[in-house]
């Protein structure tokens, strides 16, 4: 019987996916000079990997706050390829980037991001006592002792609370970066709505405390992802994807329905398909490594069920399938075997599959998994976690072990790009 991860999915816009496997947005650590093109060899690999879509890492859209000092940016506004030679440069270096990532026909989408109160000290051109944008002025934390305060005052400055003008601003930095996107060739953009990134922060009522008319109500904080998906669907062709990753991991059971009804309002805006994944820097779920908010840790234990199928965020995918069945959703975080993908699959949790770390270690991962010559005890990938250095023990476990898995994958990605052997980590 074939496997279900075969099938084709197609999106609203139009969009055919040729199968259910997604390689999902990591972190590679390469565009130094904040441009795509160190990028193109290791999504050349990809490409001929057999994915059904591949997802890039964090194209940033303001290049004076970036989620690492190695993420690709947008420099300046972007308001079509015709209005000066500047701009069709722009284009052709980005159109190479998005050739590289669909030169065997897979659909490439361009993750789009702004880190907000998230960027480090040492990510942008603000420079490194400049404040970080933020819907409200709430500091980075992550732990209370007095090394962890310490390590976060290293790590990030305060934030200060963005001015009106501010956020029409970055929404228009979103949509310019969206036109880019588009007129280079990609297939499509997911706007990064989780991990405690800039959205993340204004749908959060944690970090976003506003009055005005993005903040104050699930709705209201909801406002400023639903005029970026409103005026980048005006920007775009109509056949490009809009779709969204957005968190699970850290809302907790009073906040619940408040996150649902954002999501609805998400949906009726006309996304093409929604990514679930969860975590932030404070805590990195999206790293395997525990939420540790009060409402995690009082939370009920996973059932041996759902933990064998390996999705950290199953739970929440299914009660959004469950409210929006028409929604198409990706599911990431976790999966290492075709039993687990299938399981998800044929359990309705999700739509797509989307694979991080496997794909840095093998980027054609999807072949042994849709090789039905290939058993089911055989199509795996156990991954250890990457072990730490032993003054670890003295730091935030969660922040300095998600640090350690980026890094370690990142440098794989760079590994496989040059025709070098990746290594899985051992412990």
């Amino acid at each position: 019987m074939p496997s279900p991860l075969s099938d084709p999915v197609k999106l609203p816009c139009g969009l055919v996916l040729p199968n259910r496997l997604s390689k999902a947005a990591m972190a590679e650590m390469m565009a130094k000079s904040h441009h795509p093109d160190p990028l193109v060899e290791a999504y050349e690999k990809w490409s001929s990997g057999g994915w059904g879509s591949i997802l890039t890492g964090n194209v940033q859209v303001d290049i004076n706050h970036l989620g690492s000092p190695f993420d690709p940016a947008l420099d300046g506004e972007y308001t079509g390829v015709n209005d000066n030679k500047n701009n069709e440069a722009l284009v052709s270096r980005w159109k190479k980037y998005a050739d590289a990532c669909q030169q065997h026909g897979t659909p490439a989408i361009a993750q789009i991001c702004h880190p907000g109160r998230q960027s480090f000290r040492v990510a942008g051109k603000r420079g490194m006592f400049a404040s970080t944008i933020a819907p409200s002025a709430v500091a980075m934390s992550v732990g209370d002792s007095w090394i962890e305060c310490f390590i976060g005052m290293l790590a990030w400055t305060k934030p200060r609370a963005m001015s009106t003008d501010e956020v029409w601003g970055t929404i228009g930095k979103f949509v310019d970066t969206a036109r880019l996107m588009a007129d280079a060739g990609f297939s499509g953009v997911e706007l990064h709505g989780a991990h405690g990134y800039l959205i993340d922060q204004f749908l959060s009522p944690k970090t976003n405390l506003r009055t005005d008319e993005f903040g104050g109500t699930p709705e209201k904080r909801a406002r400023f992802i639903l005029e970026i998906i409103r005026k980048s669907r005006a920007a775009v062709p109509k056949s490009f994807a809009i779709g969204i990753k957005l968190n699970s991991a850290d809302h907790s059971s009073s906040t619940f329905e408040e996150t649902m009804t954002q999501i609805s309002l998400i949906v009726d805006a006309g996304i093409d398909f929604m990514e679930i994944s969860g975590g932030t820097y404070e805590s990195p779920a999206m790293m395997g490594y525990p939420n540790s908010s009060p409402e995690a840790k009082a939370a009920p234990v996973k059932s041996e069920r759902t933990a064998a199928r390996e999705a950290f965020f199953i739970e929440f995918a299914k009660t959004v399938r469950e409210r929006h069945p028409e929604l198409i959703l990706m599911l990431t975080g976790g999966f290492r075997t075709r039993a687990g993908c299938v399981a998800a699959i044929e359990d309705g949790a999700c739509d797509l599959v989307g694979i991080g770390r496997p794909a840095a270690i093998e980027p054609a991962f999807p072949l042994l998994l849709l090789d039905e010559d290939v058993k089911d005890e055989k199509a795996v990938m156990p991954l250890e976690k990457v072990p730490v250095p032993w003054y670890a023990g003295f730091l935030p476990r969660n922040l300095i072990g998600a640090g350690a898995e980026s890094t370690y994958y990142a440098t794989q990605i760079k590994r496989f790009a040059k025709g070098l052997a990746t290594y899985a980590p051992a412990l």
